[in-house]
């Protein structure tokens, strides 16, 4: 059985950072590039950041960039997320997915998701 659980999220305030976990079970987790997404009340489901499967390309929302960090560990079947200078949009679930090989940036091309992890940064 596949399955994603994300782990890490919490309260935080503005400024501060948190790293997000996701373990990967029932899958050859080296050959998935893997994504970050996130969704707040009332809105779709956006893309945070991407890896591929090698860990050699990375491509992040320009509302992350410079502030969040993706990274995985294929021994640990682990991808993680930095996230640092958190703002209060950031608050959101936040649910990493995983696709076969190609790195994606849409929810839609993602056929494995976990159940996601709350970040609430207050101001």
């Amino acid at each position: 059985q596949v399955r994603l659980v994300e782990s890490g999220g919490g309260l935080v305030q503005a400024g501060g950072s948190l790293r997000l976990s996701c373990a990967a079970s029932g899958l050859t987790f080296s050959t998935y590039s893997m994504g970050w997404f996130r969704q707040s009340a009332g809105k779709e489901r956006e893309f945070v950041a991407a890896i591929d499967w090698g860990g050699a390309v990375t491509r992040y929302a320009d509302s992350v960039k410079g502030r969040f960090t993706i990274s995985r560990d294929n021994a640990k079947n682990t991808v993680y997320l930095q996230m640092n200078s958190l703002k209060f949009e950031d608050t959101a679930v936040y649910h990493c997915a995983g696709r076969k090989f190609l790195l994606r940036i849409t929810p839609d091309e993602y056929n494995t998701w976990g159940q996601g992890t709350q970040v609430t940064v207050s101001t």
